[in-house]
């Protein structure tokens, strides 16, 4: 799984060897003291070979050139959003995570029944407390609906209950009006047939393969289409982890960028249209870059997961900007991979 830039990143600059190594070290020091950075703490933390006063020169010129910045009359400085970007695409280094962890966190998906949404429910709890971190997980969108099993259930006279279950557990149930009262058994006659002749089918080949239909079984597959129209079936199941964690760290003690992460964090839609990239690819998202500014504050990691045409949904990780980069990216990229494959094993096989 690669990892790819948001396209309206800041464009940034080349820097020599030297400017690297103390952007990387501000940018650790400051992820986890929360503190602004002296260049005496990082003359002290590096092995550059120069003066401290060297040091303060070259965090001088990040400053020009827009990585870093220092708040109020601080003499330490802060990564801007543009530094945490050159961080993350040039000097993160190994995002792997631990292959003890990697097994740990695999060993606890074989053990969740095998269920759709217990896995989702899993995989939100490990990203929240691996990547310290909101955690966000999105139902996997079926592109190519297949059916499972179809129920015909009589109600009153004429009046009909259509139950279907389409591959990887969804179950819609829709009412039908007969023109002519149908007794159980010959709804029972019509639901085998479909479950016979369908099973496992889209509902192009579906309608293929229910060749001169009566009018009634005509009516079911009018209704089996509206179900799966736009060519989508979804659950639409939402899970959260780790929100209240995330909302103790003290970039969000203003209101507004707390209440903006909460937001954020409870809208359904939210996590699917951030995520723009490929099944396959990491997305980082750093301070909103310009699209969402009402997450000024925050940074995302994001991934799909899935089967690509056929069925994929989304995972990631909200925080702070001042996140753990290499560790969120090393489990979103690590929790998507396996939800591909518990997807590809159960909705495509």
């Amino acid at each position: 799984m690669s990892m790819t830039a948001n396209p309206n990143t800041i464009t940034t600059q080349e820097l020599t060897p030297r400017q690297q190594k103390i952007l990387g070290l501000v940018v650790r020091t400051y992820i986890n003291t929360v503190t602004p950075v002296s260049s005496k703490a990082v003359f002290e933390a590096s092995d550059l070979g120069v003066s401290s006063a060297t040091i303060r020169n070259e965090m001088a010129v990040l400053e020009e050139l827009g990585y870093l910045t220092h708040p109020h009359t601080s003499a330490g400085r802060v990564p801007t959003d543009k530094g945490y970007r050159y961080f993350v695409e040039r000097l993160i280094g190994d995002v792997e995570l631990p292959q003890a962890e990697q097994n740990m966190i695999r060993h606890q998906f074989h053990q969740a029944k095998l269920e759709m949404s217990q896995w989702m429910q899993l995989a939100a709890a490990i990203l929240a407390r691996s990547a310290r971190s909101a955690a966000l997980v999105t139902a996997p969108r079926i592109e190519q609906p297949r059916l499972r099993h179809l129920e015909l259930i009589s109600t009153q006279s004429q009046l009909v209950l259509l139950i279907v279950v389409f591959q990887g557990g969804t179950v819609r149930q829709r009412y039908l009006t007969l023109k002519e009262p149908m007794d159980q058994a010959s709804l029972s006659q019509v639901a085998a047939k479909f479950n016979a002749l369908g099973h496992e089918l889209d509902m192009a080949s579906l309608r293929a393969t229910i060749t001169d239909p009566t009018d009634f079984e005509a009516a079911v597959l009018d209704l089996l289409t509206e179900l799966t129209a736009g060519g989508e079936v979804a659950m639409n199941e939402v899970y959260r982890d780790g929100l209240t964690e995330v909302l103790q760290e003290p970039e969000f003690n203003k209101r507004g960028d707390a209440n903006a992460l909460v937001n954020a964090f409870e809208q359904p839609t939210f996590l699917n249209e951030v995520s723009t990239s490929p099944v396959g690819t990491v997305q980082v998202v750093i301070g909103g870059e310009g699209r969402w500014r009402e997450l000024s504050a925050c940074s995302m990691v994001i991934a799909r997961y899935g089967v690509e045409g056929f069925a994929t949904g989304a995972l990631g990780v909200l925080g702070p900007t001042r996140m753990p980069y290499g560790r969120a990216i090393g489990t979103v990229r690590y929790v998507a991979d396996l939800m591909s494959d518990l997807v590809s094993d159960l909705y495509a096989d």
